[in-house]
């Protein structure tokens, strides 16, 4: 609490007119820190390895937050399960009953557009999606998306088809299509991401370690 303090201070006229990453109220330019590949924290054996079948959107481009979870449902539902239930609805009326656990996402540019509401990211991880992979994403939803521990990937997803099966290295930057026999690589995430990651988000980073251990 101390370190989110001293942040905040340190940080006030940048924060000002900066957009807030909601589930947490951490500014994004301590978030942008914590982006930072020089970090002190060292992985010792941080399993970072996902392995699922591809979700292909048909809409591809551009999926706003209201699209990932109807505005309909996010103050109406608050168990983040029965949210789930939701997901993708309006554009794909049967995804959530076709996805398996640890199904990954694909998507093209700007996905998590619109509301920053945290809800968006929070019914795709409790839908049990392992990751999504776009071509790029929107700025809060991407910060957001970590606070909550859900893994997001940028690359070239052209090739990503519907119901391939995905092996994604985090730590390496390896996206390995098992069904094409195709490598694509990827940015590697910074240890200190890896580390939000495997303590369930930055919200759950703060809780355990009582502030930022990184």
């Amino acid at each position: 609490k101390a370190s989110l303090r001293g942040a905040k201070r340190q940080s006030r006229q940048s924060v000002r007119q900066m957009p807030l990453c909601l589930d947490a109220f951490v500014p994004v330019c301590i978030y942008d820190y914590l982006c930072k590949e020089v970090v002190s924290y060292k992985l010792k054996e941080t399993n970072m390895i996902f392995k699922g079948r591809a979700r292909r959107i048909k809409e591809f481009d551009n999926i706003n937050t209201d699209y990932i979870i109807s505005g309909r449902y996010k103050f109406k539902i608050q168990d983040p399960v029965k949210l789930a239930e939701h997901v993708m609805e309006d554009i794909e009326p049967d995804f959530y009953k076709r996805i398996e656990a640890g199904d990954c996402i694909v998507a093209g540019v700007n996905f998590g557009c619109g509301s920053s509401r945290e809800q968006a990211p929070q019914a795709i991880k409790y839908a049990k999606i392992s990751l999504v992979i776009a071509k790029s994403f929107a700025r809060i939803f991407y910060r957001n998306a970590f606070n909550i521990g859900l893994p997001l990937i940028e690359c070239n997803t052209d090739d990503l088809e519907e119901g391939d099966k995905l092996e994604i290295d985090l730590a390496n930057g390896k996206l390995v299509n098992l069904t094409k026999q195709k490598t694509i690589d990827i940015k590697a995430l910074p240890e200190t991401m890896q580390v939000l990651l495997k303590d369930g988000g930055l919200v759950e980073h703060i809780k355990k370690h009582k502030g930022f251990k990184l």
